[in-house]
Formats: structure tokens, C-alpha cells, sequence
């Protein structure tokens, strides 16, 4: 039996205001140097969201297998939808295109799963059964949707409608700043969501990540829910590690 560890996996996190990498000890699920961020393109197009990541890529001199957390749903390496990105991504080969602009072999799949898969394996998540969501939190929402531990991929609930928008539109951190919403009248806006994703799937457990986790004080005490609700473990690195752990695949 080879007890040889496995060699570290580039994974990349694709964001409304960020792109940002690591190399991640897929093994630990820690970090294996400091990551590397560059602020997300304008209007997100695709050349240009292209060039950051290969730029992420050359900057860690990497080549070996890449993972990234896309936002938007994705099925088989093609974007399917295109809700905080630019129009021209639908239908676009992004696995192709990454590949091409990055010499390395790449697996792409949306963000919110790419986090999730990483606060199941390693973090909030672990050994947790039933119906499990962890919900990203930032310029939009993103969700991921676990039952008994197997991910149901591309769940994009942060569109489901609320009071006639999406439900992103009203709860997401993006427009709590925007609005310049209280952190109680924001955490009512977020409690309506969770409420309603409680009476469609009657979760056993809600774990909240993304950006504003890290300020769980101003606003969990303002939630009113049946389910629980913890908040995820590895931060703003959630994505990185899950990407990674997908891409992982690609070297065995």
C-alpha cells in the first residue's frame, strides 16, 4: 500500500468581487501557501475572467491539476446560467477554455458546491447526515445541498423567489451594504430565506459561510429558525479547498 501523500492541488475560487488561489493539501484540507487574490474583471466576461485565473496560475508556477468554483451552474464543464457573471458565459465551454489558457488539466464546478464539498469533508459539515445546506453568503447566494453527505449539484437556490425577486436580490451581503440595512433588519431579510428553504426541505442543519460569516455576532441572534444554524469552518478558503478536492480526482 503507498503511503505517499498526495501532491498538493491548485484550487481557485471564483467571486462577484474576487478571484482567489491556493495550493491545498488535500489530505488536511489546509492551505499550503498564502493565497492569491486578484479582483474580479468588470462585468466578468469571459476573456477577461480567463486571463485572471491563468494569471493566478503563473503566479504559483503551477502545473499540475487545477480546480475552480464557478458561479453559476455547471454541467460537464459548460456554464449554464450567468446571474452575477456576463450574458456570454452561458453555453461556453469554461473547462475547455481554463485548460487552454492554463496548460494544466481542469475541473470546473460551481462555487457554492466547491465550498460545500469542503465544509462537508473538513469542516461545520462533518459526519453530518440528512439534509445539510451550506449557504455562501457574499454578492450573491450561493447554496449546496447535501442528503446523507452526497452533494445534489447546481441547486442555485439563491434565486428562488421572494416578495417577487430573487431571493439574492433582498438577503445577500451585497445588498445589505448597498441598502445600508441594519444588521437586524438584514438578518430579517435572511431569515425570511432560510424559512423558506425550511418549508420545501426541512433541513437538519444550515451552515452560513461566505464573507459576512465572519461577523455571525451582528446577526445570529436576530434568526428565528427551526433548524440549526452554525457557521462554516473555513471561512473565505471554503472554496478553494472543495475546488481542489474535485480537482484532485484529475491526478489519480
Amino acid at each position: 500500500m503507498n503511503e505517499t501523500s498526495p501532491q498538493p492541488i491548485l484550487g481557485i475560487d471564483i467571486g462577484g468581487s474576487g478571484i482567489k488561489g491556493a495550493p491545498v493539501d488535500i489530505v488536511s484540507g489546509q492551505l499550503v501557501a498564502d493565497r492569491y487574490r486578484i479582483p474580479t474583471p468588470e462585468k466578468g466576461r469571459p476573456g477577461d475572467v480567463v486571463d485572471v485565473v491563468a494569471q493566478i496560475v503563473r503566479h504559483f508556477e503551477w502545473q499540475g491539476p487545477v480546480g475552480i468554483g464557478f458561479p453559476a451552474a455547471v454541467l460537464n464543464g459548460v456554464v449554464k446560467t450567468a446571474a452575477n457573471i456576463h450574458k456570454s458565459w452561458i453555453d461556453t465551454d469554461a473547462k475547455a477554455l481554463f485548460s487552454a489558457a492554463t496548460n494544466c488539466p481542469v475541473a470546473v464546478l460551481n462555487d457554492a458546491d466547491a465550498a460545500g464539498l469542503a465544509e462537508m469533508r473538513f469542516g461545520a459539515g462533518a459526519k453530518r447526515s440528512g439534509v445539510v445546506f451550506i449557504i455562501t453568503i457574499g454578492t450573491g447566494l450561493g447554496t449546496a445541498l447535501f442528503v446523507d453527505g452526497k452533494l445534489v449539484p447546481n441547486t442555485e437556490l439563491g434565486h428562488l423567489e421572494i416578495r417577487g425577486k430573487d431571493a439574492e436580490q433582498r438577503a445577500s451581503d451585497a445588498v445589505r451594504k448597498a441598502k445600508e440595512l441594519s444588521w437586524q433588519k438584514w438578518a430579517q431579510r435572511l431569515n425570511e430565506y432560510l424559512s423558506t428553504l425550511e418549508r420545501l426541505f426541512w433541513p437538519s442543519l444550515f451552515i452560513l459561510g461566505g464573507g459576512v460569516s465572519k461577523k455571525s455576532e451582528k446577526f445570529l441572534p436576530y434568526l428565528n429558525l427551526s433548524t440549526e444554524v452554525v457557521i462554516a469552518r473555513l471561512g473565505n478558503e471554503a472554496g478553494i479547498v472543495g475546488a481542489a478536492l474535485v480537482a484532485g480526482a484529475l491526478s489519480q
